[in-house]
């Protein structure tokens, strides 16, 4: 009895002592997190280091001092895991990046965004495979098969859309913020569509109709993704829209939003569809209509709510992957043979590099057929900034890396120790060279004043603080309807209808939009008024403009 006693106590103990280490590990990282915000902050003004940035190199920093502390035993506070990456710290991202686009922007250059986010990214994973295959072959670095290239392809394929768009700049490239967003959003998405595809079909006998399936697996996967994230997002408007919790409470308004929005990426991952695409189009739709929806409080909650939680999961990814960059275990693997690691690193960078010069400036040639106006036509200029900002590579690459080439973290095969030190090399390179470079090059390739015209003016009083000097989602702004109230002709042809698809097709979705969307799922002039609140006091003169 006693022995038993004793056992139990000193697992308690051992227990005790483990939950202590990860209270230090969580005090540690959150004050990480506190030192890249109050250093980011510091470094605004320069707009060269951002916030990714700056946290990967504090990671890497901080990898660097574990390391030494430990005796070289190890480089990290915390394990990176893919699930908690892929469940907890990228659907807050991917939803405030839908609920705050600049809509009609983004579906003016729809067509644009799906060529390259969609069908640019098939080609640069294609050109990737391909590369990786016949030259990785010839280097002896391990067993590889045809589906470990693949998966190759679709890994270094996925762009690092959250540092590139915070050095991009939304109001002083809004062509370009619109392209390189919506190519991140959908890239990111096809690459993970693309990789779980490639790892649900056996490829090592291929064949007519295992490639059709493949086909059609990817295109069901995209198409339900998408409808599922539109679904889920009238369902939050209708329910706000007629229960009408502002009454009672906006608290609520406020928490169902907030749960809707990640119901509906859980829902994607239950059904094994892509949760990226799902929560993307689920916040489209929040913005548009659920929004509209609910008390005035409610809307700036929710605004702030959302980006406050993609901001600090953003700069979570980046100190956890430059911590985790240094994990001894994984470079044990490779010590012996250093030069193979840094030439399949050069390798894997060039070739993201033609790969991605092979679809931006063939599709943009392609893209700029369909524009009439010449200010709509994506220059040289634009062509190679579009280009440049898409190198970088960052969390999703390194989760599907993680995902296709270890087990509980680490590995004991030399050619996934390789693939993953790669990995992980090309997506510290690319995002601190490539990152920093991106925005003086913008300076010199598309000086300022060139774009002041183009610009989307909201808001130009200097009182008012950042977060509402562009208000992405203000009152009578960028809506999908906001086309002013001139007639538009009735195309009289096929060809007319695709030689002129922009205000054509607005009108026609606007049409639609008043008569059946907004009556039922409510929308800007659907918005109920809250008892004693500005908007009741105050009511719209024009809710149909």
């Amino acid at each position: 009895m006693e022995a038993h006693m004793s056992s139990i106590g000193s697992k308690l103990q051992m227990l005790s002592t483990s939950d202590h280490a990860s209270v230090v590990s969580m005090n540690l990282f959150v004050a990480l997190l506190c030192a890249c915000i109050v250093i980011g902050h510091l470094l605004e003004e320069t707009r060269w280091m951002n916030e990714s940035i700056t946290a990967l190199i504090i990671g890497v920093g901080t990898g660097i001092v574990i390391l030494l502390i430990s005796g070289g035993k190890s480089s990290r506070l915390l394990v990176f895991s893919e699930d908690l990456f892929f469940i907890y710290l990228l659907p807050p991202i991917i939803f405030n990046a839908g609920f705050q686009v600049k809509k009609k922007q983004f579906f003016r250059n729809f067509m644009t965004i799906i060529l390259f986010g969609a069908v640019g990214t098939l080609i640069c994973c294609a050109i990737i495979s391909i590369g990786a295959m016949q030259i990785f072959e010839k280097m002896d670095i391990g067993p590889l098969d045809i589906g470990d290239y693949l998966a190759i392809g679709a890994i270094f394929a996925a762009t690092d859309s959250v540092c590139t768009l915070q050095v991009l700049s939304q109001d002083d490239t809004p062509l370009l913020y619109s392209l390189v967003f919506g190519e991140g959003v959908v890239n990111d998405a096809t690459s993970v569509v693309l990789f779980n595809a490639i790892q649900s079909f056996d490829l090592t006998n291929i064949n007519a109709v295992i490639a059709w399936e493949f086909v059609r697996n990817f295109l069901y996967l995209f198409l339900t993704s998408t409808m599922l994230g539109v679904l889920t997002g009238l369902v939050s408007a209708y329910i706000i829209k007629k229960l009408y919790f502002g009454r009672h409470s906006t608290d609520r308004e406020v928490a169902l939003m907030i749960l809707m929005a990640y119901l509906s990426y859980m829902l994607a991952e239950l059904f094994y569809l892509s949760g990226i695409l799902t929560v993307f189009f689920c916040g489209i739709v929040m913005s548009h209509y659920t929004w509209h929806n609910v008390t005035e409080s409610s809307r700036v909650t929710t605004k702030h709510a959302f980006a406050t939680l993609s901001f600090v999961a953003e700069i979570f990814i980046f100190l956890y992957v430059g911590m985790d960059a240094l994990d001894i275990e994984k470079w044990r693997f490779v010590s012996d043979s250093p030069g193979t690691s840094v030439a399949v690193s050069s390798i894997l960078l060039g070739l993201v590099m033609v790969g991605r010069a092979a679809f931006v400036f063939p599709l943009s040639f392609v893209s700029n057929l369909s524009k009439k106006s010449p200010h709509e036509k994506i220059g040289f200029r634009q062509q190679f900034i579009i280009w440049w900002a898409g190198l970088m590579r960052g969390a999703v690459s390194m989760a599907l890396a993680y995902n296709k080439f270890t087990s509980a973290g680490h590995t004991n095969l030399r050619a996934n120790a390789i693939m993953i030190t790669s990995t992980i090399t090309v997506v510290l390179f690319s995002t601190v060279v490539f990152g920093l470079m991106t925005k003086p090059l913008i300076s010199i390739l598309l000086p300022h004043p060139k774009y002041q015209s183009r610009s989307l003016s909201f808001s130009s009083d200097p009182a008012t603080p950042k977060s509402f000097t562009v208000p992405l989602l203000g009152e009578g702004q960028d809506s999908l309807d906001d086309l002013g109230g001139r007639d538009i002709p009735r195309p009289s042809s096929l060809r007319a209808l695709l030689t002129t698809p922009t205000h054509t097709v607005h009108y026609y979705w606007r049409k639609f939009d008043n008569a059946f969307m907004r009556p039922m799922f409510g929308g800007r002039g659907f918005v109920p008024f809250v008892p004693g609140s500005p908007t009741e006091r105050n009511p719209p003169q024009n809710q149909w403009h």
